[in-house]
């Protein structure tokens, strides 16, 4: 078993659950647990994999195949970003929202690496 097998999954979920911890804790020291809580939330991103056929293929990437990780819809998430009010759910949805299309996107890079 080579290693990259371990530590992408490792990575990648690590990306999606700790690392918004760490940023909510960072960032937000007040309301840290709040914020992380909405910063999880932002996984309910990926129901749109239910949309997708087969729901999964290891090999394929979801930033820009699937709905809620097209181009178009990170483009909304970063609008928000900038436009929201800082600290605000909004902002702090939208944050979530672009840190989980920078977790795929490592992981599609990941994934890319390791079929060639």
């Amino acid at each position: 078993m080579a290693l990259s097998t371990i530590l992408q999954p490792m990575l990648h979920y690590g990306l999606h659950f700790l690392a918004p911890g760490l940023i909510a804790y960072f960032f937000f020291p007040q309301r840290w647990k709040f914020v992380w809580m909405l910063l999880l939330a932002t996984m309910l991103v990926d129901l749109d994999h239910l949309l997708a056929d087969p729901i999964f293929d290891p090999n394929r990437c979801s930033v820009g195949f699937h709905l809620l990780h097209s181009y178009p819809a990170i483009a909304v998430y970063g609008l928000v970003f900038i436009f929201a009010k800082r600290g605000s759910v909004l902002h702090i949805l939208a944050i979530g929202l672009l840190f989980h299309m920078l977790t795929d996107f490592i992981d599609c890079e990941f994934t890319k690496s390791m079929l060639f």
